[in-house]
């Protein structure tokens, strides 16, 4: 069984569904609310359990409900939450999530404990971590973290992928150590300076040091670069109902895919066929797609 090492955060999702989203300074009367267990690193550590890898988590919660019931939620899929600190000072992080009548998100997160997630709590997990296939790190925790975790993987081998979200620009020297860098249009552009033609921000960003990016495009799929060559991997088709966390099962499974030693092009598809799944249930973690079900879309697709 391969084995996947997330850095990042667990965050409590509070959704509220409206038929748009407000504008500035504009109340609206929303339908119902909901509230799911989230946060990005949690997300992806969830849907990599589900995919069929032996996931192990670094972060932190506080000591409240919020964190008693995101440990749970993790820990119910099967993650080793073994690296997860209770965090005594600070309360569990939260996301703020407003869901259209058309399924999409405007998300407000105010991260708490995953703030505090530090380059001790990571080299508390350095055995793990040099054991593992693939080491995932989106960017809802302090960069010195994810630096550190970088760092060591990249002593012991272990392949690093960057999804650089929420959108910040970067050091050179980590995108340098990154094997695959998983931006959505919004953070290539950022990390890009500016940019807003996609082919062009893809190779800027390359001459920061990363070769190999791997872009979302949300409802039109992915586009890969290595090196030179681009190649762009269509999305399947499907009723959407809610977006949230689709980018988290497309890193999951891209991540497992890599780890069992499929192509990066191989990988992508199942990156596809998970984020595909995700939009068509609501909540973070409950919308995560399971192996079967990834593999019965590629196989139904005829991929």
């Amino acid at each position: 069984m391969t084995t996947i090492v997330v850095v990042g955060s667990l965050n409590m999702d509070l959704v509220v569904h409206a038929p748009r989203h407000p504008l500035p300074g504009e109340t609206l009367i929303g339908s119902h609310f909901q509230t799911f267990p989230g946060g990005k690193g949690a997300n992806q550590a969830v849907a990599a359990a589900r995919l069929g890898a032996r996931v192990c988590m670094i972060g932190r919660v506080g000591i409240d409900t919020f964190g008693d019931t995101l440990l749970a939620a993790v820990q119910y899929d099967g993650v080793d939450t073994s690296f997860v600190q209770r965090d005594l000072n600070t309360a569990t992080g939260v996301a703020l999530i407003t869901l259209d009548a058309h399924g999409q998100n405007t998300i407000v997160v105010a991260p708490g404990a995953n703030m505090q997630v530090s380059e001790a709590d990571v080299i508390r997990a350095e055995s793990v971590l040099r054991r593992a296939d693939v080491l995932l790190m989106p960017l809802e925790c302090p960069l010195e973290a994810v630096v550190a975790a970088t760092h060591l993987a990249r002593q012991s081998g272990v392949r690093v992928v960057l999804n650089p979200a929420p959108a910040r620009p970067l050091p050179t020297e980590l995108l340098a150590q990154i094997d695959y860098l998983l931006p959505n249009q919004l953070e290539l552009q950022v990390l890009a300076d500016g940019e807003t033609d996609l082919l062009t921000a893809i190779r800027r960003v390359q001459q920061q040091g990363v070769r190999n990016i791997l872009v979302t495009l949300g409802e039109e799929g992915a586009l890969l670069a290595m090196g030179d060559q681009t190649t762009h991997v269509p999305a399947f088709q499907v009723p959407v109902v809610d977006t949230v966390a689709a980018g988290d099962a497309f890193a999951a499974a891209f991540c497992v895919a890599l780890a069992e030693g499929k192509s990066p092009l191989e990988a992508v598809r199942w990156g596809n066929a998970a984020g595909a799944l995700a939009v068509t249930r609501s909540g973070a973690q409950p919308s995560l797609p399971s192996r079967f079900e990834v593999m019965r879309l590629l196989e139904v697709r005829g991929e």
